[in-house]
Order: C-alpha cells, then sequence, then structure tokens
C-alpha cells in the first residue's frame, strides 16, 4: 500500500488499517520528510480529536492533507498515531490481508 501525491510516496507498508474507509498507515511507514504539523484539529464522536499535517512536495503545498489521532478514544486505540490521506493523495496498491485468529 502507498499513498502518493506529486509523483512523491509520502507512506508505504504491507498492512493499513481500514476504518470508515480510509487507510490508516502505520507511523514508522510515513516518509516525514514530507510532513510538518498544522494547528488543525477535528473532532470525531467516536475516534476522538484528529490532528493533521500539511503535506509539501517539490514546493506544492497540500494543507491538512493528513490526518492521525494521538489519543483516540478506546474504540479507535487500533489507530493510535496511524495516519491516513485525503485531499487529492492517492492510494494504490491492494492490502495485505491480516492472518484470521482462530
Amino acid at each position: 500500500m502507498r499513498a502518493i501525491w506529486n509523483g512523491r510516496v509520502l507512506a508505504e507498508t504491507e498492512r493499513t488499517k481500514t476504518v470508515e474507509g480510509n487507510h490508516y498507515f502505520p507511523p514508522e511507514s510515513v516518509n516525514l520528510d514530507y510532513f510538518t504539523k498544522s494547528r488543525t484539529r477535528t473532532l470525531c464522536p467516536w475516534k476522538g480529536l484528529a490532528n493533521y499535517y500539511t503535506v509539501t512536495v517539490d514546493g506544492n503545498v497540500n494543507p491538512d492533507a493528513a490526518w492521525y489521532y494521538p489519543h483516540p478514544s478506546p474504540l479507535a486505540r487500533r489507530i493510535k498515531n496511524h495516519v491516513a490521506f485525503w485531499n487529492g493523495v492517492t492510494i494504490e496498491g491492494e492490502p495485505e490481508q491480516e492472518p484470521k485468529k482462530r
């Protein structure tokens, strides 16, 4: 799975966590060279308070193109610090399936 914007790979991993149709990338899979923290915050009734990143590639700026939950609610703890994208960022690839629990 890859998150791409302006011809650059912003994040890449074998497995994302999908919530409400959004792919959340593990924090270690994100190339922070393209990210700056934003002051924007939004509140999801069940996930909690989201923080945002602005993405910059080759001088092109995509404000608040990525978000994450540093302190999610207990219901969303599996996406803590995972990064999701929107606003023109393309998600490519087929996610690897998680092993089935027995």
